[in-house]
């Protein structure tokens, strides 16, 4: 006959297993299949359970989302590959130009457009599927150590979804703050008599770079992916592919995206989301547009095109 501990792990695991489905479910798809009361009977049980059994706690169960002290500081992360910056073009010749330079190179390839949110860039890390590191952006090569406030984003997954095992894996993507948050933020911050954010960006990077997770968790931040920085062990051929494989992993990818075969159609998806930007609940400051390009070297483009704007990435 199995021990109550034995029986405390199996249900622990299976709790763990269902809450963070649940999250994806919630956070994710925006597509919850329980009800609050029923997802808040699960959290007690397993926070119970882990009371009773401290050494059940492991480090994506999701009790852990804000479970961390205050941090002094945050020690720097060296990216395991560079995170690429953006340069500036002006016009949609500059935009044809840059395709004809790609396809001199690789020959004619397709294209993935997807909206730029205007937030704050982050790498994540995961070690054998689970998440043990998240830094911010920095200079491209360094970053800020803010796992802990990172864990409180529920859209986050702290345990790779399917099959998520890989040994080493670095995910990019953007932390940002709805539009919604943002003002009903700044109100409260005008009412406590302190300065308002500037923006959404810059509240989102606030929000990330405190020194105690509880307020980052009170703040509402959501979390995209659009980009593999490293993966050991597996290669992809097309940007379409690593959105389908990020988004398979349980991570939330731009519900905006689209393949295009040349500048024709990159400047029809530029031109319609100039004109319905205001229908999406957060900021955006362009379109990215990929190509597979893996004969380039590695480099970003932007394009601004009039008040028409595509940012434009290769590699």
């Amino acid at each position: 006959m199995a021990s109550e501990f034995e029986n405390a792990v199996k249900r622990a695991e299976e709790l763990r297993r269902e809450i963070n489905y649940h999250d994806y479910r919630y956070y994710v798809l925006d597509d919850p299949v329980i009800s609050d009361e029923e997802y808040d009977r699960l959290m007690r049980e397993l926070v119970k359970l882990e009371e009773k059994f401290p050494q059940l706690v492991t480090a994506d169960s999701p009790t852990q989302r804000v479970g961390a002290p205050p941090a002094e500081a945050f020690r720097p992360v060296r990216h395991r590959a560079r995170m690429m910056s953006l340069d500036n073009v002006f016009d949609e010749e500059e935009l044809r130009a840059f395709i004809r330079r790609v396809e001199n190179q690789v020959g004619k390839t397709d294209y993935v457009c997807e909206l730029k949110i205007d937030g704050a860039g982050i790498a994540l890390t995961y070690e054998n599927g689970v998440f043990t590191r998240g830094a911010t952006r920095g200079d491209g090569v360094t970053g800020e150590d803010v796992t802990s406030n990172l864990k409180t984003v529920k859209s986050l997954p702290l345990r790779l979804m399917g099959e998520g095992d890989v040994p080493y894996l670095e995910i990019r993507g953007e932390v940002f703050m709805p539009k919604e948050a943002f003002l009903e933020l700044n109100r409260q911050r005008e009412e406590e008599g302190q300065p308002p954010f500037a923006n959404p960006r810059n509240a989102a990077a606030g929000s990330l770079r405190q020194l105690d997770p509880r307020v980052t968790a009170s703040r509402n931040l959501h979390l995209i992916c659009y980009e593999i920085g490293y993966c050991e062990g597996r290669d992809f051929r097309t940007h379409q592919e690593v959105l389908e494989q990020i988004s398979s992993w349980g991570f939330h990818v731009s519900d905006h995206w689209t393949p295009a075969s040349g500048a024709e159609e990159i400047a029809d998806f530029c031109q319609e989301w100039t004109s319905r930007r205001e229908e999406l609940a957060y900021e955006v400051d362009g379109a990215v547009v990929r190509s597979p390009a893996e004969r380039l070297p590695p480099g970003e483009h932007l394009i601004r095109a009039g008040k028409r704007w595509a940012r434009i990435r290769v590699g």
